[in-house]
């Protein structure tokens, strides 16, 4: 590592384990309140932390706290994002997670700036602008693979798919004949363009698999699967690297005894990802076998029923390994991009040369980035425990009148904050509202854009004048995507990973970035 040493990147200390930081990510969830958790048996979800270590001066102790966890599985379409920043795009449990992290980090700075005592940060050298004090250290957490890239894994002849299709429940009694499951709690819907911010219904199975961005069973025909015109290659564009990790890892691991004389070999298999292939990047061949997926490619979360820009996480895991995961902002007040030392996943489905791929690989070449930016892989562990409220584990509890298995509809985020710790949203609006508070700040989850952007402007008034950083002086910045813009550093690194790496990241719509 190199690249980091000149950093101030946390020193990957021996003393993690990868089963009691699961574990540790696992209680903090079941010491939340059941609003927004799944229904035991039926409901299934994913969870992502970040995990805060601070190994001690003079000692061999290390304290490992969670900070920031998240749940989620879901992801809006793009006709339902809002240019005024208030609707949460991206419930997938890792984004929240992340996003929590930035309301802790907010929090810590407030401190810093206003003299207080902060556990995180400390003075840097240049004016303004701090650092992560020595021994403190931030590592990932997440129960499943991301969705995308790292969710392409091989697997040999005598696995199976993890988590098998759920059985189709259409015109089965307790739904709506449509495969939709009735919700008692849950009023009819007064108009088709209304969205509204409370548990949506629950959809097919099929559908509701890609709303994670990964579809469980094995696909040997590609008779039946219809390819978005959008996703078809184009000479004129530039394209990402197709490998053939895949296959190779299928030989890999192969038990050759398995292929006696006269018995033709079962076909060996992939695991599915829902994610979609970026406009421009190799559509996925949707062969038999290994040959379905297309690999090394950015991918962009399914939504319900209608596309996405929701890169998946993967996609978004990678970048925070040479951009950092503080974001553009936060920015302004850091020396120094602040990276995962480690990235820890639960018991799953899991490769570890995939997870390098998608992860590390395909950033790793990026070069010339600017002071404080550095390309820094992290550790990847996996963990033996699971998720209770797994996919996996939930099909195991399931019991006959459970009703139909499906993800759950909320997301929850909790970060150590003194204010509101905890948000419960679902369809990218705060969970339980009611269609009068439409409109308002009652509505908007704690993580949405606009909210972080204020609670980045309070840091701001917050500082003294004299103490701004330079890039938050002077220049004349009102709207969120002024200020992100003015975070010039951060987007000289997101230029060089965008053009040396991830040439066809899709790029933000503005309108989208200019409210107050």
């Amino acid at each position: 590592m190199p690249d980091c040493l000149h950093l101030n990147v946390p020193v990957r200390f021996n003393m993690v384990n990868a089963d009691e930081i699961a574990k540790l990510c696992y209680e903090r969830f079941n010491q939340l309140p059941r609003r927004g958790k799944p229904e035991p048996g039926r409901e299934w979800t994913l969870l992502a932390a970040v995990v805060k270590v601070t190994r001690c001066a003079n000692s061999d102790t290390v304290k490992k706290e969670v900070v920031s966890l998240g749940t989620g599985t879901k992801c809006i379409g793009r006709t339902a994002m809002s240019p005024n920043g208030d609707v949460l795009n991206d419930s997938h449990a890792e984004v929240i997670a992340r996003r929590g992290c930035i309301r802790y980090l907010i929090q810590e700075l407030h401190r810093a700036v206003s003299g207080g005592d902060s556990s995180v940060l400390c003075k840097a050298d240049q004016r303004g602008k701090w650092r992560l004090q020595s021994g403190v250290s931030f590592l990932f957490f997440t129960s499943h693979t991301p969705c995308g890239d790292a969710a392409i894994i091989p697997m040999a002849d005598s696995q199976s798919q993890p988590c098998p299709p759920v059985t189709s429940v259409k015109n089965h009694e307790g739904t709506d004949g449509r495969g939709n499951l009735k919700r008692k709690d849950e009023e009819p819907s007064e108009g088709k363009n209304i969205k509204r911010p409370h548990l949506e219904e629950q959809e097919t199975v099929e559908t509701k698999l890609e709303d994670r961005g990964d579809i469980k069973q094995p696909f040997l025909s590609n008779s039946s699967q219809s390819e978005d015109p959008s996703q078809s290659n184009s000479a004129d564009t530039p394209v990402e690297t197709v490998s053939q990790d895949s296959a190779q890892l299928i030989t890999k691991t192969r038990d050759p005894d398995s292929d006696r004389a006269g018995l033709h070999p079962q076909v060996s298999d992939i695991h599915r990802t829902g994610a979609k292939c970026v406009s421009g990047a190799p559509a996925d061949p949707l062969h038999p076998g290994v040959g379905y997926h297309s690999t090394g490619v950015l991918r962009v979360k399914p939504g319900r029923g209608e596309p996405t820009l929701s890169l998946s996480c993967s996609d978004k895991l990678a970048r925070w390994g040479v951009l950092g995961f503080q974001g553009a902002l936060l920015s302004h007040y850091l020396q120094e991009a602040l990276y995962f030392s480690t990235v820890v996943v639960g018991k799953c489905p899991y490769n570890k040369e995939v997870m390098q791929r998608a992860l590390v690989t395909r950033c790793s070449r990026v070069l010339d980035l600017p002071a404080g930016f550095s390309v820094c892989p992290p550790l990847l562990l996996q963990s033996g425990l699971e998720f209770p409220f797994s996919q996996a584990q939930t099909e195991l509890r399931h019991q006959a009148g459970q009703g139909r298995i499906s993800p759950c509809g909320a997301a929850i985020s909790w970060c150590n904050v003194a204010e509101q710790p905890l948000d419960v949203t679902a369809n990218g609006y705060k969970h339980g509202v009611t269609k009068k508070a439409f409109g308002t700040a009652k509505v908007r989850s704690l993580l949405c854009k606009v909210e972080l952007f204020h609670s980045f402007l309070s840091l701001v008034a917050a500082t003294d004048p004299s103490a701004l950083p330079n890039s938050l002086r002077g220049a004349e910045l009102q709207t969120y995507w002024d200020y992100k813009q003015a975070s010039q550093l951060y987007q000289q690194a997101w230029q060089q990973l965008h053009s040396q790496a991830f040439p066809l990241w899709p790029r933000s719509d503005r309108n989208l970035l200019l409210f107050h």
